[in-house]
């Protein structure tokens, strides 16, 4: 995909939880001590939470930036020390082999730290997709994902998924099939004259 012109933007909170979960479950001191680093990285960000992307940015690279710089030698200084295949090794290779991705959100005002955001969004998906092994067939899964995201498109637009669903079922048996983009939701308005 990268070699498509995506680029990868890296989770912080993916990066933070490895030392969450060292420091929870070793009493990890280098742990400890770099989560005291996220822990200033997501006050810069409730900070910013609520401005302008220009104004994000500007605020990032004055006080997160240097928090990153501190942080980035601080696991460098560490990863010296701990023997490889170690869980401490495991947690401070994860962030080091990613920190170009980790840190993209410091030049980039519209990009967020990290993407709880996202998997809150879709964790209803995730957590039934037990249920959905046994939708019939491999067409009939295809056909349930393809629902499913329409469902959860409508509400990430702000419209009622019921609402939605109806109106475009109504609609589509007489749409022109070179205007369908307009009954996706990001582009769906209700038909008001036949409500």
């Amino acid at each position: 995909m990268f070699e498509l012109g995506v680029t990868e933007a890296g989770c912080l909170a993916h990066a933070r939880r490895k030392f969450h979960e060292l420091w929870v479950n070793h009493d990890s001191r280098v742990a400890e001590d770099t989560l005291k680093f996220f822990i200033q990285l997501y006050e810069v960000e409730r900070e910013v939470r609520e401005l302008d992307p220009h104004e994000r940015r500007r605020i990032r690279q004055a006080k997160a930036r240097p928090v990153a710089h501190r942080l980035y030698a601080w696991l460098m200084a560490q990863r010296h020390k701990v023997p490889d295949g170690t869980a401490t090794a495991r947690a401070i290779d994860y962030s080091l082999g990613r920190w170009a991705a980790l840190t993209r959100y410091l030049d980039d005002g519209d990009l967020p730290a990290d993407n709880n955001w996202v998997e809150n969004q879709i964790r209803p998906i995730a957590l039934g997709r037990s249920n959905w092994l046994f939708a019939g067939s491999l067409r009939a899964g295809q056909r349930a994902a393809a629902v499913m995201s329409l469902v959860h498109s409508a509400r990430l637009n702000g419209h009622d998924p019921y609402a939605y669903l109806r109106d475009v079922l109504e609609r589509l048996p007489t749409h022109p099939a070179r205007r369908i983009e307009e009954l996706l939701p990001h582009h769906w308005q209700l038909d008001t004259a036949t409500t």
